[in-house]
């Protein structure tokens, strides 16, 4: 028994037509499916929602829910910004660039190039306050990966002993954090 893939995420929204159209516009995702009922099939409390689908590429699909009668949007007070995000990836550095050119003419702020070494990536906001990462492969991922896979249950085991960051693979960050 194994999972085949994702069929959705879901993320609340503080405007459905808003969030289609900016992510059609930023992203060039497709408007798939919009459903929208006065009570929740899952628990069938009364509560008016619309719930939108965006397609993501490849089968991926990005979903939010539009929820009028409940309080504001907030976020988890306790966990920093930068941790909750949604990432996707694009085909190279070069399409990366032309997404960070864009979403700044298009009046968005932009944070990066992050060099993660396995990959490259730019970070932004959408209307609704969620971060989005866009992450582009680099040319040398593949053995890159190999020398993490190496030591990903040691590091883990590390972790888990002592919550201090292992040095294992050190060098992933050492170009962006300036320790070369």
């Amino acid at each position: 028994m194994k999972i085949e893939q994702i069929h959705h995420v879901a993320y609340r929204c503080k405007d459905a037509k808003e969030t289609v159209e900016w992510y059609g516009k930023m992203l060039n995702m497709d408007f798939v499916l919009a459903i929208a009922e006065d009570h929740v099939p899952s628990t069938h409390e009364p509560d008016p929602y619309m719930h939108l689908f965006l397609d993501a590429g490849n089968g991926n699909v990005l979903a939010f829910f539009e929820l009028p009668t409940k309080p504001e949007m907030g976020r988890d007070p306790n966990t920093p910004i930068w941790v909750q995000h949604i990432a996707f990836k694009v085909k190279d550095r070069e399409t990366l660039i032309k997404f960070k050119e864009h979403l700044e003419a298009n009046g968005v702020e932009v944070l990066g190039v992050t060099d993660h070494s396995i990959f490259h990536s730019i970070y932004f906001f959408d209307p609704s306050g969620h971060r989005i990462e866009l992450a582009c492969p680099d040319p040398e991922e593949e053995a890159m990966l190999a020398r993490m896979d190496e030591v990903k249950w040691l590091m883990l085991e590390d972790w888990s002993k002592t919550k201090k960051a292992p040095k294992h693979a050190d060098w992933l960050h050492a170009k962006e954090l300036g320790k070369n």
